[in-house]
């Protein structure tokens, strides 16, 4: 996949650098010279380059590019901006990172697709989401091994798992799934939750709306979630 990444900060320059590692192609770009000049060797492409002026960044491959994502930090009216040229030029994906509440609500206005939170989330856990089909959420346990929360394939929807042979086939193990489950609020509304549905068991079928829980070696999930 084809990736920007506007902003070469601890959270911009990690993630670019893992992905570029995982095979991808990505353009880094930075306001400041030394950010390009430090990582120009382990990122595909790096460009000094204003990203808040429209005119520059349309001279950015960005109808090849599958997923841009503004993990500018230290400047929210920059990263606004930023966000919101993107948007204005049309890109397929856009990702944004917001600093605080409020910022947040400023990005979802303009019309951004995911919100990304890098004090609470590695660049390592976003580098598994973006590049495993599926992935909703991840959890590392060292280098080798990991849990994560995956939406059910679609060959897979209507069967059990003992049908989909999960461990024989796969090497991976269902610790639960996640289903939706309708809840009430204090205020009495309804509305629909991902409650975990306890310890799987063999002969519970796949919803389409499912999300799987699932447990083993990295090598094991991307092999899964590639396929």
């Amino acid at each position: 996949m084809k990736y920007i990444i506007a902003g070469l900060g601890n959270f911009g320059a990690s993630l670019s650098q893992k992905l570029t590692a995982q095979g991808h192609e990505v353009i880094g770009i930075d306001i400041r010279m030394d950010k390009v000049d430090m990582f120009k060797e382990q990122i595909t492409h790096t460009i000094q380059m204003d990203a808040t002026d429209e005119f520059t960044v349309a001279g950015l491959p960005l109808e090849d590019t599958d997923l841009v994502i503004v993990a500018v930090g230290e400047d929210q009216g920059a990263n606004i901006m930023t966000s919101a040229v993107f948007k204005n030029l049309g890109v397929k994906r856009l990702i944004s990172r917001a600093i605080n509440p409020l910022h947040q609500k400023v990005l979802e206005a303009i019309g951004v697709d995911e919100i990304v939170h890098p004090e609470e989330e590695t660049a390592e856990r976003w580098a598994k989401k973006l590049c495993l089909n599926n992935v909703v959420d991840s959890f590392e346990l060292g280098d080798t091994f990991s849990i994560i929360e995956a939406k059910v394939p679609e060959d897979h929807i209507g069967k059990t798992i003992r049908e989909v042979e999960f461990r024989g086939k796969y090497n991976l193990l269902v610790l639960t799934i996640m289903s939706e489950t309708e809840v009430k609020s204090m205020l009495g509304r309804n509305h629909t939750e991902l409650k975990s549905q306890g310890i799987a068991s063999p002969d519970q079928k796949l919803k389409e709306s499912d999300v799987l829980v699932l447990y083993g070696a990295n090598k094991d999930l991307q092999s899964f979630l590639k396929r």
